[in-house]
Protein backbone atom coordinates (compact mmCIF):
# COMPACT_ATOMS: atom_id res chain seq x y z
CA UNK A 1 0.00 0.00 0.00
CA UNK A 2 2.57 2.62 -1.08
CA UNK A 3 0.19 5.27 -2.07
CA UNK A 4 1.30 8.80 -2.31
CA UNK A 5 0.12 11.54 0.90
CA UNK A 6 -0.48 15.23 1.10
CA UNK A 7 3.73 15.42 1.88
CA UNK A 8 4.89 13.95 -1.55
CA UNK A 9 3.31 16.50 -3.87
CA UNK A 10 3.82 20.06 -4.04
CA UNK A 11 0.44 21.67 -2.97
CA UNK A 12 1.68 25.38 -2.40
CA UNK A 13 -1.52 27.96 -3.21
CA UNK A 14 -3.46 24.83 -4.83
CA UNK A 15 -7.12 24.56 -4.66
CA UNK A 16 -7.49 21.36 -3.23
CA UNK A 17 -10.85 18.95 -2.77
CA UNK A 18 -10.73 16.64 0.20
CA UNK A 19 -13.00 13.93 0.88
CA UNK A 20 -13.88 13.60 4.53
CA UNK A 21 -15.43 11.40 6.67
CA UNK A 22 -18.11 14.07 8.60
CA UNK A 23 -21.19 11.03 8.60
CA UNK A 24 -21.35 11.82 12.49
CA UNK A 25 -23.99 11.10 15.21
CA UNK A 26 -26.51 14.05 15.72
CA UNK A 27 -29.26 14.30 18.39
CA UNK A 28 -33.23 15.05 17.65
CA UNK A 29 -31.98 18.91 18.05
CA UNK A 30 -29.17 18.66 15.33
CA UNK A 31 -26.32 18.90 18.17
CA UNK A 32 -23.27 16.68 17.52
CA UNK A 33 -23.04 13.99 19.87
CA UNK A 34 -19.48 12.65 19.24
CA UNK A 35 -17.42 14.74 16.43
CA UNK A 36 -14.49 12.17 16.64
CA UNK A 37 -14.81 11.80 13.01
CA UNK A 38 -14.58 15.67 12.42
CA UNK A 39 -11.89 15.97 14.96
CA UNK A 40 -10.01 12.77 12.91
CA UNK A 41 -10.15 15.41 10.04
CA UNK A 42 -8.03 18.27 11.11
CA UNK A 43 -4.49 17.24 10.94
CA UNK A 44 -4.97 17.07 7.61
CA UNK A 45 -7.16 20.29 6.99
CA UNK A 46 -4.69 22.71 9.03
CA UNK A 47 -1.76 20.71 6.84
CA UNK A 48 -3.39 22.28 3.85
CA UNK A 49 -3.82 25.42 5.14
CA UNK A 50 -0.03 25.74 6.17
CA UNK A 51 0.77 25.21 2.49
CA UNK A 52 -1.64 27.80 1.92
CA UNK A 53 -4.01 26.36 0.36
CA UNK A 54 -7.74 26.77 -0.77
CA UNK A 55 -9.58 23.77 0.70
CA UNK A 56 -13.19 22.54 -0.40
CA UNK A 57 -14.30 19.84 1.79
CA UNK A 58 -17.09 17.24 0.67
CA UNK A 59 -18.46 14.35 2.72
CA UNK A 60 -22.25 11.84 3.34
CA UNK A 61 -23.95 11.96 6.15
CA UNK A 62 -26.29 9.60 7.00
CA UNK A 63 -28.92 7.74 3.87
CA UNK A 64 -30.91 10.20 1.92
CA UNK A 65 -30.80 8.51 -1.04
CA UNK A 66 -30.00 10.77 -3.55
CA UNK A 67 -32.70 13.67 -2.53
CA UNK A 68 -31.92 16.97 -0.75
CA UNK A 69 -33.47 16.33 3.05
CA UNK A 70 -32.70 19.03 5.09
CA UNK A 71 -32.04 16.77 8.13
CA UNK A 72 -29.09 15.53 6.72
CA UNK A 73 -27.61 18.98 5.53
CA UNK A 74 -23.86 18.99 6.54
CA UNK A 75 -24.56 22.74 8.49
CA UNK A 76 -23.82 21.21 12.00
CA UNK A 77 -20.88 19.74 10.84
CA UNK A 78 -19.22 23.76 9.38
CA UNK A 79 -20.53 24.96 12.64
CA UNK A 80 -17.99 22.66 14.62
CA UNK A 81 -15.29 22.67 12.31
CA UNK A 82 -15.46 26.74 12.95
CA UNK A 83 -15.25 26.28 17.02
CA UNK A 84 -12.57 24.16 16.25
CA UNK A 85 -10.57 25.46 14.28
CA UNK A 86 -11.60 29.19 14.93
CA UNK A 87 -11.98 29.94 11.39
CA UNK A 88 -15.31 30.67 8.57
CA UNK A 89 -15.98 27.70 7.05
CA UNK A 90 -17.85 28.84 4.07
CA UNK A 91 -20.84 26.31 3.45
CA UNK A 92 -22.21 25.95 -0.06
CA UNK A 93 -26.22 25.33 -0.51
CA UNK A 94 -25.54 22.56 -3.09
CA UNK A 95 -22.93 20.25 -4.18
CA UNK A 96 -22.07 20.97 -7.78
CA UNK A 97 -24.62 23.68 -8.49
CA UNK A 98 -24.09 27.10 -9.43
CA UNK A 99 -24.04 27.80 -5.41
CA UNK A 100 -21.07 25.92 -4.82
CA UNK A 101 -19.22 26.44 -7.88
CA UNK A 102 -19.56 30.13 -7.75
CA UNK A 103 -18.08 29.99 -3.41
CA UNK A 104 -15.62 27.53 -5.04
CA UNK A 105 -14.41 30.06 -7.52
CA UNK A 106 -13.96 32.33 -5.35
CA UNK A 107 -12.37 30.44 -2.95
CA UNK A 108 -9.38 32.61 -1.47
CA UNK A 109 -5.84 30.32 -0.47
CA UNK A 110 -6.10 29.94 3.47
CA UNK A 111 -9.97 29.70 2.93
CA UNK A 112 -12.19 26.52 4.03
CA UNK A 113 -15.67 26.19 2.14
CA UNK A 114 -17.59 22.74 2.66
CA UNK A 115 -19.95 20.94 0.17
CA UNK A 116 -23.70 19.98 1.29
CA UNK A 117 -23.85 16.60 1.72
CA UNK A 118 -22.61 14.87 -1.73
CA UNK A 119 -25.39 12.02 -1.04
CA UNK A 120 -27.88 14.85 -1.90
CA UNK A 121 -27.26 13.02 -5.78
CA UNK A 122 -27.86 9.58 -6.50
CA UNK A 123 -24.83 9.63 -8.97
CA UNK A 124 -22.84 10.12 -5.96
CA UNK A 125 -23.33 6.44 -4.95
CA UNK A 126 -23.94 5.17 -8.60
CA UNK A 127 -20.22 6.44 -9.17
CA UNK A 128 -21.09 8.47 -12.07
CA UNK A 129 -18.31 9.79 -14.45
CA UNK A 130 -20.49 13.02 -14.97
CA UNK A 131 -20.76 14.21 -11.46
CA UNK A 132 -17.51 12.79 -10.91
CA UNK A 133 -16.06 15.48 -13.69
CA UNK A 134 -18.21 18.52 -12.14
CA UNK A 135 -17.04 17.48 -8.41
CA UNK A 136 -12.94 17.54 -9.63
CA UNK A 137 -13.74 20.72 -11.86
CA UNK A 138 -13.74 22.64 -8.46
CA UNK A 139 -10.09 21.98 -7.41
CA UNK A 140 -6.61 21.09 -9.09
CA UNK A 141 -5.41 18.22 -6.49
CA UNK A 142 -7.95 15.22 -4.89
CA UNK A 143 -7.12 14.30 -1.16
CA UNK A 144 -8.92 11.15 0.02
CA UNK A 145 -9.09 10.90 4.12
CA UNK A 146 -12.76 9.35 4.91
CA UNK A 147 -11.36 5.86 5.53
CA UNK A 148 -14.40 4.43 6.59
CA UNK A 149 -15.64 5.50 2.62
CA UNK A 150 -13.00 4.08 1.10
CA UNK A 151 -14.70 0.29 0.35
CA UNK A 152 -17.44 2.14 -1.92
CA UNK A 153 -16.57 2.93 -5.10
CA UNK A 154 -18.13 6.45 -5.30
CA UNK A 155 -17.53 9.31 -7.11
CA UNK A 156 -16.26 11.35 -4.04
CA UNK A 157 -14.49 8.57 -2.71
CA UNK A 158 -12.78 7.24 -6.44
CA UNK A 159 -14.85 9.06 -9.12
CA UNK A 160 -13.06 11.85 -9.06
CA UNK A 161 -9.26 10.50 -8.73
CA UNK A 162 -10.03 10.35 -12.86
CA UNK A 163 -9.95 13.88 -13.20
CA UNK A 164 -7.28 15.17 -10.91
CA UNK A 165 -4.04 13.60 -8.66
CA UNK A 166 -5.42 12.18 -6.22
CA UNK A 167 -3.18 11.22 -2.88
CA UNK A 168 -4.29 10.41 0.62
CA UNK A 169 -4.83 12.57 3.88
CA UNK A 170 -2.79 11.61 7.24
CA UNK A 171 -5.85 9.85 8.68
CA UNK A 172 -5.82 7.09 5.76
CA UNK A 173 -1.80 7.18 5.92
CA UNK A 174 -2.33 6.46 9.73
CA UNK A 175 -5.12 3.19 8.73
CA UNK A 176 -2.95 1.84 5.76
CA UNK A 177 0.24 2.39 8.00
CA UNK A 178 -1.26 0.71 11.26
CA UNK A 179 -3.76 -2.25 9.57
CA UNK A 180 -1.25 -2.49 6.93
CA UNK A 181 1.64 -3.53 8.90
CA UNK A 182 -0.74 -5.55 10.95
CA UNK A 183 -1.95 -8.05 7.65
CA UNK A 184 1.60 -7.91 6.10
CA UNK A 185 4.55 -7.71 8.59
CA UNK A 186 3.23 -7.86 11.78
CA UNK A 187 5.67 -8.14 14.88
CA UNK A 188 5.04 -11.94 16.83
CA UNK A 189 3.16 -13.66 18.45
CA UNK A 190 0.35 -12.10 16.45
CA UNK A 191 -3.16 -12.57 17.75
CA UNK A 192 -6.53 -11.45 16.82
CA UNK A 193 -9.91 -11.44 18.50
CA UNK A 194 -12.82 -11.54 16.51
CA UNK A 195 -16.28 -11.35 18.19
CA UNK A 196 -19.56 -10.06 16.65
CA UNK A 197 -22.48 -11.83 16.16
CA UNK A 198 -22.24 -13.88 13.01
CA UNK A 199 -19.59 -16.46 11.46
CA UNK A 200 -20.98 -15.26 7.98
CA UNK A 201 -20.31 -11.29 8.70
CA UNK A 202 -16.13 -12.48 9.38
CA UNK A 203 -15.56 -15.38 7.09
CA UNK A 204 -13.67 -13.32 4.51
CA UNK A 205 -11.78 -11.75 7.47
CA UNK A 206 -11.04 -15.56 9.41
CA UNK A 207 -9.98 -17.29 6.37
CA UNK A 208 -7.45 -14.10 5.75
CA UNK A 209 -6.00 -14.40 9.28
CA UNK A 210 -5.97 -17.57 9.28
CA UNK A 211 -3.09 -17.60 6.40
CA UNK A 212 -1.18 -14.86 9.36
CA UNK A 213 -1.86 -14.80 12.82
CA UNK A 214 -0.55 -17.54 15.23
CA UNK A 215 -3.51 -17.32 17.45
CA UNK A 216 -7.32 -16.44 16.69
CA UNK A 217 -8.74 -15.73 19.96
CA UNK A 218 -13.31 -16.08 19.24
CA UNK A 219 -15.73 -14.25 21.09
CA UNK A 220 -19.45 -13.00 20.37
CA UNK A 221 -22.61 -14.64 19.32
CA UNK A 222 -19.76 -16.44 16.65
CA UNK A 223 -18.66 -18.64 19.33
CA UNK A 224 -21.34 -20.73 19.45
CA UNK A 225 -21.86 -21.78 15.73
CA UNK A 226 -18.21 -22.97 16.17
CA UNK A 227 -19.91 -25.09 19.24
CA UNK A 228 -22.23 -26.40 17.87
CA UNK A 229 -20.36 -27.58 14.63
CA UNK A 230 -18.88 -29.63 17.31
CA UNK A 231 -21.86 -31.34 18.49
CA UNK A 232 -22.63 -29.65 21.66
CA UNK A 233 -26.20 -27.58 22.24
CA UNK A 234 -26.18 -24.43 22.50
CA UNK A 235 -29.65 -23.63 23.82
CA UNK A 236 -31.44 -20.50 22.51
CA UNK A 237 -28.16 -18.86 21.56
CA UNK A 238 -27.24 -16.69 18.58
CA UNK A 239 -26.69 -19.65 15.79
CA UNK A 240 -26.43 -20.08 12.33
CA UNK A 241 -27.15 -23.60 11.52
CA UNK A 242 -25.93 -22.86 7.75
CA UNK A 243 -22.52 -22.67 8.03
CA UNK A 244 -21.53 -25.64 10.45
CA UNK A 245 -19.67 -26.73 7.67
CA UNK A 246 -17.94 -23.62 7.03
CA UNK A 247 -16.63 -23.67 11.15
CA UNK A 248 -16.00 -26.98 10.53
CA UNK A 249 -13.67 -25.99 7.55
CA UNK A 250 -12.17 -23.10 9.67
CA UNK A 251 -11.28 -25.00 12.43
CA UNK A 252 -9.48 -27.41 10.04
CA UNK A 253 -7.72 -24.46 8.18
CA UNK A 254 -6.29 -23.63 12.01
CA UNK A 255 -5.14 -26.91 12.66
CA UNK A 256 -3.47 -27.03 9.39
CA UNK A 257 -1.87 -23.82 9.26
CA UNK A 258 -0.95 -24.62 13.00
CA UNK A 259 -2.65 -21.59 14.89
CA UNK A 260 -4.29 -21.91 17.97
CA UNK A 261 -7.75 -21.46 17.44
CA UNK A 262 -9.14 -20.46 21.12
CA UNK A 263 -12.62 -20.81 21.85
CA UNK A 264 -14.77 -20.01 25.35
CA UNK A 265 -14.15 -22.46 27.70
CA UNK A 266 -17.36 -21.21 29.64
CA UNK A 267 -20.31 -18.64 29.08
CA UNK A 268 -22.59 -16.19 30.87
CA UNK A 269 -26.19 -17.76 29.81
CA UNK A 270 -29.55 -15.91 30.37
CA UNK A 271 -32.86 -16.57 30.19
CA UNK A 272 -34.12 -13.80 28.00
CA UNK A 273 -32.25 -11.12 25.48
CA UNK A 274 -32.26 -8.01 27.82
CA UNK A 275 -30.54 -6.10 30.33
CA UNK A 276 -31.68 -7.51 33.59
CA UNK A 277 -32.47 -10.90 32.53
CA UNK A 278 -31.69 -13.55 35.11
CA UNK A 279 -27.95 -15.22 34.02
CA UNK A 280 -25.26 -17.56 35.34
CA UNK A 281 -22.51 -19.22 34.00
CA UNK A 282 -21.87 -22.61 32.85
CA UNK A 283 -19.18 -24.33 30.78
CA UNK A 284 -19.55 -24.00 27.15
CA UNK A 285 -20.88 -27.19 26.37
CA UNK A 286 -23.32 -27.24 29.36
CA UNK A 287 -26.01 -24.56 28.10
CA UNK A 288 -29.51 -26.19 28.97
CA UNK A 289 -31.99 -25.43 27.06
CA UNK A 290 -34.13 -22.09 26.57
CA UNK A 291 -30.95 -20.56 27.75
CA UNK A 292 -28.82 -18.17 25.17
CA UNK A 293 -25.01 -17.06 25.40
CA UNK A 294 -24.54 -13.71 25.89
CA UNK A 295 -21.09 -12.96 26.97
CA UNK A 296 -17.42 -14.98 27.98
CA UNK A 297 -17.53 -15.93 31.28
CA UNK A 298 -14.54 -15.66 33.68
CA UNK A 299 -12.47 -18.83 33.00
CA UNK A 300 -12.40 -17.47 29.69
CA UNK A 301 -11.16 -14.16 30.42
CA UNK A 302 -8.46 -15.12 32.48
CA UNK A 303 -7.39 -17.76 29.29
CA UNK A 304 -7.56 -15.44 26.60
CA UNK A 305 -5.86 -12.48 28.95
CA UNK A 306 -3.20 -15.31 29.75
CA UNK A 307 -2.49 -15.42 25.63
CA UNK A 308 -2.81 -11.94 25.09
CA UNK A 309 0.04 -11.28 27.67
CA UNK A 310 3.54 -12.06 25.17
CA UNK A 311 1.24 -10.86 22.29
CA UNK A 312 3.32 -8.21 20.29
CA UNK A 313 0.84 -7.42 17.77
CA UNK A 314 -3.41 -7.30 18.65
CA UNK A 315 -6.38 -6.82 16.24
CA UNK A 316 -9.42 -6.80 17.62
CA UNK A 317 -12.89 -6.64 15.59
CA UNK A 318 -16.15 -7.40 17.27
CA UNK A 319 -17.57 -7.47 20.58
CA UNK A 320 -17.36 -10.52 22.99
CA UNK A 321 -20.90 -10.22 24.16
CA UNK A 322 -23.82 -8.14 24.25
CA UNK A 323 -21.92 -5.22 25.41
CA UNK A 324 -25.05 -2.59 25.74
CA UNK A 325 -25.81 -4.37 28.31
CA UNK A 326 -23.70 -3.61 31.21
CA UNK A 327 -24.26 -7.33 32.87
CA UNK A 328 -23.41 -9.04 29.62
CA UNK A 329 -20.41 -6.22 29.01
CA UNK A 330 -17.87 -7.92 31.10
CA UNK A 331 -15.98 -9.62 29.03
CA UNK A 332 -15.59 -6.97 26.27
CA UNK A 333 -14.70 -4.55 29.28
CA UNK A 334 -12.31 -6.92 30.76
CA UNK A 335 -10.64 -7.99 27.42
CA UNK A 336 -10.24 -4.22 26.29
CA UNK A 337 -8.48 -3.27 29.96
CA UNK A 338 -5.76 -6.77 29.72
CA UNK A 339 -5.25 -5.47 25.45
CA UNK A 340 -4.48 -1.10 27.07
CA UNK A 341 -1.77 -2.83 29.57
CA UNK A 342 0.15 -5.37 26.98
CA UNK A 343 3.45 -4.56 25.58
CA UNK A 344 2.21 -4.45 22.04
CA UNK A 345 0.55 -3.04 18.92
CA UNK A 346 -2.87 -2.76 19.76
CA UNK A 347 -5.05 -1.78 16.93
CA UNK A 348 -9.04 -1.69 17.12
CA UNK A 349 -10.96 -2.73 14.13
CA UNK A 350 -13.67 0.24 14.00
CA UNK A 351 -17.29 -0.18 14.76
CA UNK A 352 -18.47 -1.81 17.63
CA UNK A 353 -15.47 -2.65 19.25
CA UNK A 354 -14.07 1.57 19.05
CA UNK A 355 -17.33 1.82 20.80
CA UNK A 356 -16.92 -0.70 23.26
CA UNK A 357 -13.17 0.60 23.87
CA UNK A 358 -14.81 4.10 24.36
CA UNK A 359 -17.23 3.34 26.29
CA UNK A 360 -14.54 1.72 28.82
CA UNK A 361 -12.91 5.07 28.50
CA UNK A 362 -9.62 3.66 27.12
CA UNK A 363 -9.08 5.01 23.51
CA UNK A 364 -5.89 6.42 24.61
CA UNK A 365 -4.68 2.96 25.66
CA UNK A 366 -4.59 1.26 21.86
CA UNK A 367 -2.07 1.84 19.58
CA UNK A 368 -4.51 2.79 17.00
CA UNK A 369 -8.33 2.61 16.78
CA UNK A 370 -9.92 2.25 13.14
CA UNK A 371 -12.17 4.99 12.00
CA UNK A 372 -13.68 2.49 9.23
CA UNK A 373 -16.05 0.30 10.10
CA UNK A 374 -16.73 -2.07 6.85
CA UNK A 375 -13.83 -0.82 5.55
CA UNK A 376 -11.16 -2.07 8.27
CA UNK A 377 -13.33 -5.47 7.73
CA UNK A 378 -12.45 -5.66 4.09
CA UNK A 379 -8.89 -4.32 4.66
CA UNK A 380 -8.21 -7.29 7.12
CA UNK A 381 -10.26 -9.73 4.13
CA UNK A 382 -7.78 -8.41 1.84
CA UNK A 383 -9.94 -6.76 -0.41
CA UNK A 384 -8.69 -4.51 -2.52
CA UNK A 385 -10.21 -0.78 -1.30
CA UNK A 386 -11.79 1.31 -4.37
CA UNK A 387 -10.83 4.84 -2.01
CA UNK A 388 -7.40 3.52 -2.12
CA UNK A 389 -6.25 1.70 -5.00
CA UNK A 390 -7.70 5.20 -7.36
CA UNK A 391 -4.67 6.79 -5.16
CA UNK A 392 -1.35 7.60 -6.48
CA UNK A 393 1.58 4.77 -6.21
CA UNK A 394 4.56 6.56 -4.52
Amino acid sequence: MNKKTIRDIDLKGKKVLVRCDFNVPMDENKKITDNTRIVAALPTIKYLLENNCAVVLCSHLGRPKGEFKSEYSLKPVAKELENLLGKEIIMANDVIGEDAKAKAQELQNGQIMLLENVRFHKEETENDKEFSKQLASMAEVYVSDAFGSTHRAHSSTAGVAEFLPAVSGFLIEKELKFLGNAVSNPERPFVAILGGAKVSDKIGVIDNLLEKVDTLIIGGGMAYTFFKAQGYEVGNSICEMDKLDLAKELMKKAEEKGVKLMLPIDTKIAKEYKADAESKTVKYNEIPEGWEGLDIGEETIKLYAKELENAKTVVWNGPLGVFEFDQFAVGTDEIAKIISKIDATTIIGGGDSSAAVKKAGLEDKMTHISTGGGASLEFLEGKALPGIECLLEK
